[in-house]
C-alpha cells in the first residue's frame, strides 16, 4: 500500500452533521469486539498539535516526504535537524485521558484491537502494548542500507554530542516531531550515519509517499475482519492508509462511530459522529459503562 501525500480534503456538503450524544459510542464498546482507529486528533491533549484541526500544522507545515528524504544530503540534513530539535519536546508527551481510556476498555476486554495512525507511542506508554503503529514510532531508527533498528533515544545522544549547543528557537512542533526552523537555524548540523554499516538512518515511521508494509497493512484488515464494530478517534480520515478500514467495516454491514469535532473523509460510512473533546468524551463513556481509567505506572 502505497501512501500519496493527501495533505488537504474538503468535506462535500451532504455530509450528515456533528452530535454531542454519546449513546452510540457507550452501545458499541459495551457491546464488546470494537476496533479502534485513532489519529493525531487523540494526542492533542497531550500537547502533540494535529496536522488538519483547527489551528492544525499543514496551514504552516508540509511533511517530509520519502522521495525528498532520498533525493539528498540536504534534505536529510534539514529533517534530522528539525527532527533532533522537535523529539525534545516529542519524546516527553505523555499519554492523556483518551489514551488511558482506550487502554482501560482494552483492559476490560471490549476492544478488538487498536490501530493508530500516530506515531507518538502514546498508546503503547499508556499501557496498550498490542496496538498496531500503522505508521511506525518516532521513538525508532531504522538503516537504510542493513535495515538495523535501534532506539531514538541513543541516536538523540549522538547527536548532542555531534552537535553541542544546537539550541534554535522554533516556530512550533508539528505532529510527526519535525520542529519549524529556518535554512539558517539548520545549515550547520551534523547528520550521523549508521554505527553498524554507515548508512542512512531514517525514523521508523511511514513517510508521505512511502509503501506501508504489507504485512502490517494484513494485520489491519485482519482486525477489521475480526471486529463487531469500528470506533475512530480523532481522524480526519484524509489518508487512504486509515480511510480504507473504515471503508472495509462499512461494506462488511459493520458500524462505524466516529468521535471528532469537524468533519471527515469518513462521515458517509459511519453510523454517527460525535463532535466532543476526545478526552472529556472517553471519559465520560468509561463512567458510563462502569470502568475506571487510571494512569499506567511510570506514565
Amino acid at each position: 500500500m502505497r501512501m500519496r501525500p493527501t495533505l488537504s480534503w474538503t468535506p462535500a456538503g451532504d455530509l450528515p452533521p456533528g452530535t454531542t450524544d454519546l449513546g452510540p459510542v457507550v452501545e458499541v464498546l459495551g457491546a464488546g469486539g470494537v476496533l479502534v482507529l485513532s489519529g493525531a486528533g487523540l494526542s492533542t491533549e497531550s500537547g502533540i498539535p494535529d496536522y488538519r484541526g483547527e489551528g492544525g500544522s499543514l496551514s504552516r507545515h508540509t511533511p517530509m516526504t520519502y522521495q525528498d528524504f532520498l533525493a539528498g544530503h540536504e534534505a536529510r540534513r534539514r529533517y534530522w535537524a528539525r527532527s533532533h530539535l522537535g523529539w525534545r519536546t516529542f519524546g516527553r508527551a505523555r499519554p492523556n485521558a483518551g489514551h488511558r481510556a482506550v487502554a482501560a476498555f482494552a483492559r476490560h476486554g471490549l476492544l478488538a484491537g487498536v490501530i493508530t495512525q500516530n506515531v507518538d507511542g502514546l498508546h503503547r506508554a499508556a499501557g496498550d502494548a498490542q496496538a498496531v503503529e500503522l505508521h511506525g514510532s518516532l521513538d525508532r531508527v531504522v538503516c537504510l542500507s542493513c535495515g538495523a533498528l535501534s532506539p531514538r533515544g541513543e541516536l538523540a545522544e549522538r547527536l548532542e554530542e555531534a552537535n553541542p549547543g544546537y539550541a534554535p528557537v522554533a516556530a512550533g512542533i508539528n505532529p510527526d516531531g519535525d520542529a519549524d526552523l529556518t535554512a539558517e537555524q539548520v545549515a550547520d548540523f551534523r547528520v550521523l550515519p549508521c554505527t553498524d554499516c554507515g548508512g542512512i538512518l531514517k525514523p521508523d515511521v511511514v513517510f508521505f509517499g512511502e509503501t506501508v508494509p504489507p504485512e502490517r497493512v494484513e494485520r489491519c484488515r485482519a482486525a477489521v475482519r475480526a471486529a463487531a464494530a469500528v470506533l475512530v478517534l480523532g481522524s480526519s480520515l484524509t489518508v487512504m492508509s486509515g480511510l480504507r478500514f473504515v471503508r472495509q467495516a462499512a461494506e462488511a454491514g459493520k458500524p462505524v462511530v466516529i468521535i471528532n469535532r469537524d468533519a471527515t473523509r469518513g462521515d458517509r460510512y459511519a453510523v454517527t459522529r460525535v463532535a466532543l473533546p476526545l478526552g472529556p468524551a472517553l471519559t465520560s463513556v468509561a463512567d458510563r459503562l462502569g470502568i475506571s481509567v487510571i494512569s499506567v505506572e511510570g506514565h
